[in-house]
């Protein structure tokens, strides 16, 4: 297997492996996207309130973002990441579909939270394994790629459970079969690992073992950080998907038809994550970025004053934007700022900082629908902090980041540690 191209030279196209990954978040994909468009109604049908279901997705996403720094920092070190990828989509396949047995929303938690570990363990080591074998001109294209494959995944189990939702029915007995659907598609995830992905023989890896993964969180950029912060007020505002879900129902949007509208949402995000991908390898990042929360500021508001349910289907395909801006060129930044060997833990932190925060995100949404008694109010406070986190990004692009634009371009390179920088470790970039 060939290392990825060196930056003097452009490179033709997608390493396979990286091609292989996507197939894996596809059929991943499929599976959760039969189960979770159908999971807010699902759990209303169990009893649970706003703010249950905020905290069982904010839980379930951000409890196990706490495995992501130390997979990460484990990737980092061991000579085969594949292990570690396998690991966390076999979790995951494993406990999805017990969600079809649950009788109260506690087991529900505990079952997203499993599956989402598989989440965690994998998450990290698979973007630091995708920036590996990606020459820095096409990591956006590549991590946006990778999250396209994903969306076309949910598009497909989207539609399988809008199919599956006309055909049995409605109602809690047949939302428990159609969850237990997601089993196949995990399957064929597993498989596509076994048979496809592996990992750089001549890749670096750290050549110490530090005694805990925050060890290596000291040895990264200052940069790195300067963008973490950054993105931690946008994602103290990005709370769980599920309520938008919530609020499609309240415009009247039937049950059977909340999965073909999550469809069309992964459409626009199948559609739109190559090209924001390569846009910010185009433009730049920054400015991406910034757009990406500025129409994610605007879609919360109008969700809060929208009142026809074709409302709810414009305002989708309208987010699925946000998504094809922002994720490709977000895990791109992050591989541009920190050199090879470091990525696993660079990933792995930011991955448990940004679950953390969702937890805060959705309890404070579920917490302030059910005091207020409608979406008005959180969604108006999300698109708000957005709007905020956009606008301070972008001035300090303009006051700050002027003279140090280099981590907006993607034809820059690592050329190793500088004097005078945060511990000696920092690195500059040179252009090519």
């Amino acid at each position: 297997m060939t290392p990825p191209t060196p930056s003097s030279a452009k490179p033709a196209g997608l390493h396979p492996v990286v091609k292989a990954t996507g197939f894996v978040s596809f059929f991943t994909d499929m599976g959760s996207e039969i189960l979770y468009p159908i999971m807010p109604a699902f759990l209303t049908m169990l009893g649970a309130s706003r703010a249950t279901i905020g905290a069982i997705e904010g839980l379930a996403e951000g409890l196990p973002s706490i495995i992501k720094l130390f997979s990460g920092a484990v990737a980092d070190r061991v000579r085969n990441r594949t292990w570690l990828v396998l690991t966390g989509y076999t979790l995951s396949t494993l406990f999805k579909p017990l969600v079809a047995l649950a009788r109260g929303s506690t087991f529900v938690l505990i079952v997203r939270v499993l599956d989402r570990i598989g989440k965690g363990i994998r998450a990290a080591p698979r973007d630091a394994l995708v920036a590996d074998f990606t020459d820095k001109s096409m990591r956006g294209h590549a991590f946006g790629y990778q999250r396209g494959m994903d969306h076309a995944g949910a598009l497909v189990g989207g539609l399988l459970g809008f199919g599956l939702l006309y055909w049995l029915g409605s109602d809690l007995p047949a939302m428990r079969k159609a969850i237990l659907w997601a089993f196949i598609p995990g399957v064929l995830s597993v498989l596509t690992i076994v048979l496809f992905v592996r990992d750089r023989p001549d890749r670096v890896t750290r050549p110490t073992v530090p005694r805990h993964p925050f060890a290596g969180v000291r040895d990264l950029p200052r940069d790195y950080f300067i963008y973490v912060a950054m993105a931690s007020v946008f994602a103290i505002a990005n709370s769980s998907d599920a309520f938008l879900l919530l609020r499609a129902q309240d415009l009247g949007v039937r049950i059977a038809f909340l999965p073909l509208l999550w469809s069309l949402l992964h459409l626009v995000k199948a559609m739109t994550s190559v090209w924001g991908g390569k846009l910010s390898d185009r433009i730049g990042r920054r400015p991406v970025l910034v757009a990406g929360w500025t129409v994610y500021a605007l879609v919360y508001v109008a969700f809060a004053f929208v009142r026809p349910a074709w409302g709810a289907w414009v305002l989708f395909v309208a987010y699925g934007l946000f998504y094809g801006l922002t994720e490709g060129a977000g895990k791109a930044v992050i591989a541009d700022l920190v050199p090879e060997g470091q990525r696993g833990t660079a990933f792995g932190l930011w991955g448990m900082l940004e679950g953390l925060l969702l937890i805060v995100a959705s309890l404070l949404t579920g917490w302030l629908w059910d005091v207020t008694g409608s979406g008005t109010v959180p969604l108006l406070v999300c698109g708000a902090a957005a709007l905020v986190a956009a606008a301070s990004l972008g001035l300090w692009g303009i006051r700050g980041g002027l003279r140090q634009t280099w981590w907006l371009r993607s034809d820059l390179r690592w050329t190793g540690p500088v004097p005078n920088s945060r511990n000696g470790r920092s690195g500059v970039r040179e252009g090519v």
